[in-house]
């Protein structure tokens, strides 16, 4: 501390030495102003350039509130329109004045709804197509199914005649009631077609199975070189189910065993009947060529099918009529042995607790 006067300041000193460490001189360096009046001076103007900026800060998140509010607002009107698409009526189109980025983006949403549009239309058509194609195949798979044995009937008929058989009334009368029976079939299911485009409803009844199947084994057999036996271990097997749906899925059973074999292999087609616990078992087994392990998944899917003919719809067709009927089907084959379809339906007596309604 020094003063010349009236004036007092601060001094600072330095000594100054030699290579040898000997003091040689010392160096003053004298403060003129008082040190607590320039940090005073720093400190205020530290504080007023912080105030500047947090003054800016606040003034620039003002400003970007108020843009992103702006930005933001109708990119959440956009989003919420594209809530409200819906496939099944006519979506609202946005209309923007202003040609900016938004306008783009709206222009762009327009162009989407319209063609969204288009394309929901297209796919209703191709679906409605789709489900008629569907239901023509299903409808025509069950036409043919009866066809078969009615065919076969009159062709053997015609061979009585034509040998002049003596038994022809008899058989003339045999075959009347299967095509009859079998008239009745189609009738069922082209009513039902016309009436609702949709398979008929099955109207369930008490079906005695030994002779229901019976008289399909009579059909099939009466093709030359073909013999279909049936082995029954009950007496009677009744079940409730639609009689005629029930004919259509043991009739393409019986004709696919027979389609599964060779040319060169006699025909071994037997169909069983067996009490399992509460359930009736119809096994229809063949000789044939067996399906493929790969196969194994795709035997009840509709349209498959190995046969260069056939819609592919008959398994699927039998597993639905099945299942509604209570029962259940599947099968077990070995390749170039055979196959075996198991058919198991509910027993029906009188007492039973069968819904009748079907």
């Amino acid at each position: 501390e020094e003063q010349i006067g009236n004036y007092r300041y601060t001094t600072r000193y330095y000594k100054i030495e030699n290579s040898l460490f000997g003091t040689i001189g010392f160096l003053s360096f004298p403060q003129l102003e008082a040190p607590t009046k320039a940090d005073d001076e720093i400190y205020g103007f530290i504080v007023a350039l912080m105030n500047v900026y947090i003054f800016l800060l606040l003034g620039a998140v003002i400003i970007s509130y108020f843009i992103s509010n702006s930005v933001v607002r109708p990119l959440n009107y956009i989003a919420e329109k594209m809530q409200l698409i819906d496939l099944n009526k006519k979506n609202e189109l946005i209309h923007w004045s202003s040609k900016d980025e938004i306008g783009v983006l709206v222009k762009q949403y327009n162009r989407m709804v319209r063609e969204l549009e288009i394309s929901a239309e297209k796919l209703a058509r191709t679906e409605r197509e789709g489900a008629w194609r569907e239901m023509a195949k299903q409808i025509a798979h069950e036409i043919k199914n009866p066809l078969t044995p009615m065919k076969l009937s009159i062709q053997y008929l015609q061979k009585a005649i034509d040998e002049k058989n003596p038994r022809v009334p008899e058989l003339a009368a045999k075959v009347t009631h299967t095509l009859i029976e079998q008239i009745d079939n189609l009738a069922a299911i082209a009513t039902s077609f016309s009436h609702f485009a949709k398979m008929p409803k099955g109207q369930s009844e008490p079906v005695e199975l030994n002779a229901m199947l019976q008289g399909i084994c009579e059909l099939f057999s009466k093709e030359k070189g073909i013999e279909v036996v049936l082995e029954s271990k009950m007496q009677p097997a009744m079940v409730y189910a639609d009689r005629n749906q029930l004919l259509s899925v043991f009739n393409n059973l019986v004709k696919n065993a027979l389609q599964a074999i060779p040319d060169d292999r006699i025909p071994d087609v037997k169909i069983g009947i067996e009490k399992k616990h509460d359930m009736i078992q119809v096994v229809v087994s063949d000789n044939g060529v067996g399906i493929p392990e790969e196969n194994y998944s795709k035997v009840f899917v509709p349209n498959f099918t190995t046969k260069s003919s056939g819609t592919g719809l008959g398994l699927a067709i039998a597993m639905q009529i099945v299942e509604g009927a209570g029962g259940a089907i599947w099968f077990e084959s070995e390749v170039d042995k055979g196959t075996s379809f198991f058919v198991v339906l509910p027993e029906y007596s009188d007492n039973s607790n069968i819904n009748k309604e079907g």
